[in-house]
């Protein structure tokens, strides 16, 4: 499985991950927190697994990654 996640939605994804898994120690204090880890697993691996179901890439292309490193 290819990377398909860009920068800002890993950072986004990860905000959110932590943010809903530190429930488990402030607020309801449920295990319905525990959903935060898929979504911080995800933010590190790089991948979504539902980005290819519906035909989706937030990653730029090999050439915009290459353009943005020269410039």
């Amino acid at each position: 499985m290819h990377k398909n996640m860009g920068d800002t939605d890993r950072k986004i994804r990860m905000g959110v991950g932590a943010l809903i898994l530190s429930m488990l120690f402030w607020g309801p204090k449920t295990l319905w927190a525990l959903l935060g880890l898929p979504v911080i697993i995800g933010a590190v691996t790089g991948r979504c697994v539902v980005y290819p179901l519906v035909g989706v890439t937030t990653r730029p292309s090999r050439w915009e990654r290459i353009k943005a490193r020269v410039w």
